[in-house]
């Protein structure tokens, strides 16, 4: 296949992962998408991986997007692209969080290939509920809220840890909390964060009471309420003390954030579009019944700070456009408003209609998308029309 064989527009249907956190109602909610099972419906996938691949109408005949691109790589990610990734670099989501998701650290490029060829050297199966490494790329991601949208993003300053460990004032782990009042470091904040992982018997039991306690008797303040919440949901479980050791944060629609490697976080509950590297490495800390391995998500956390100021991701303007620009070459993101724009296509793009149709017009060809829709639009493309009744995104990549 040949550019000339790629149409300039493909409409995608995307596959919904059903993961239990997910809400009942977002995505009908929002784009009129049906749910008739009731069932939750945590992430619309939107991309070439393979635990959940788009497809597309090619020549009268549905086809993965993955085969689409394998058989004209060039022309439908760009040379440059094939030749650094090999692949589509990016996936490209809906997110829809009822229920929050486990506290998570995505290790480096490095790391992911390192820990990556250790793991297939041991032949321990990419399957295994004890595997880390799925794969040997990072994970970075963005977050672009499409209703108030509730996280955690990276540690707080450690004297606002220590002052509400000290407000909480936990018999239990008083020898912790004041370790960490001495060695305000990044050595003492990985000793402490390391010793809340691995509590157990009667010293966990009486920390965690303690905390609920406390937690019910406040819950006028986020970070209380958001224990007492997490509670219900993961009772018993050593990732309650998250929200005192990582920053609390609700997005507004309309706000996005990134989340770098090395960086612990958590989603609690919302929707957004969520944009990463193609990976699936994920390290957990905590708010799982799955398998943590401390010794190795410690090697892969960053235990610094997140100042305030850099938690939010600020959008660079462009007129009424705003670009989200990240530190990796792996994505980028944009938003469209409402009106007409002229686009080139750098790479293989992304296009979702987040709030109305959406027409994308080159020559004689044109495709139209209603709200919810998305479209894959090969680098081959080069130059097309966006007619838009209301908002846009557009993810690619950096070549």
């Amino acid at each position: 296949m040949s550019s000339s064989d790629l149409p300039s527009f493909l409409l995608m249907q995307n596959p919904i992962q059903g993961y239990d956190w997910g809400s009942h109602d977002s995505l009908t909610t929002l784009f009129g998408i049906p749910n008739p099972q009731g069932k939750p419906q945590a992430e619309l996938w939107m991309g070439a991986h393979p635990n959940g691949c788009s497809e597309v109408t090619l020549a009268g005949s549905v086809h993965k997007l993955s085969s689409v691109i394998d058989r004209a790589p060039a022309a439908a990610l760009g040379e440059a692209t094939f030749a650094r990734f090999g692949s589509l670099p990016f996936l490209f989501k809906v997110l829809c969080a009822e229920k929050a998701l486990s506290i998570q650290v995505h290790p480096s490029k490095a790391q992911a290939e390192a820990g990556f060829a250790k793991e297939e050297a041991a032949g321990i199966d990419i399957k295994a509920s004890n595997r880390n490494y799925k794969d040997p790329n990072h994970k970075p991601e963005l977050v672009f809220a499409l209703t108030p949208y509730q996280a955690m993003n990276g540690f707080r300053a450690i004297p606002a840890i220590l002052a509400l460990f000290e407000r909480v004032n936990l018999a239990a782990i008083a020898d912790l909390t004041a370790a960490l009042a001495a060695s305000q470091n990044e050595a003492g904040l990985q000793h402490f964060f390391h010793q809340l992982l691995v509590l157990e018997g009667e010293r966990k039991e009486e920390a965690l009471e303690g905390l609920l306690t406390y937690a019910a008797a406040h819950q006028d303040e986020e970070t209380f309420a958001l224990i007492t919440s997490l509670a219900a949901q993961y009772p018993g479980d050593v990732g309650l003390f998250s929200p005192l050791l990582l920053n609390v944060v609700t997005l507004e629609p309309g706000q996005a954030m990134f989340l770098d490697a090395c960086t612990p976080h958590a989603y609690v509950r919302g929707t957004g579009l969520e944009i990463m590297a193609n990976s699936d490495n994920v390290l957990r800390a905590g708010l799982t019944p799955k398998y943590i391995d401390v010794a190795e998500l410690l090697d892969c956390t960053r235990c610094q700070a997140k100042p305030d100021d850099q938690i939010l991701l600020a959008p660079r303007g462009d007129g009424a456009v705003q670009h989200f620009d990240v530190p990796v070459p792996d994505f980028t993101f944009s938003v469209y408003p409402a009106g007409e724009h002229q686009l080139t296509t750098a790479s293989a793009e992304i296009l979702f209609a987040i709030d109305d149709t959406v027409t994308l017009k080159q020559g004689e060809q044109s495709l139209r998308l209603e709200k919810g829709q998305s479209a894959f639009i090969p680098a081959a493309t080069g130059s097309y029309q966006l007619l838009a009744e209301g908002r846009v995104a557009r993810a690619g990549n950096r070549c």
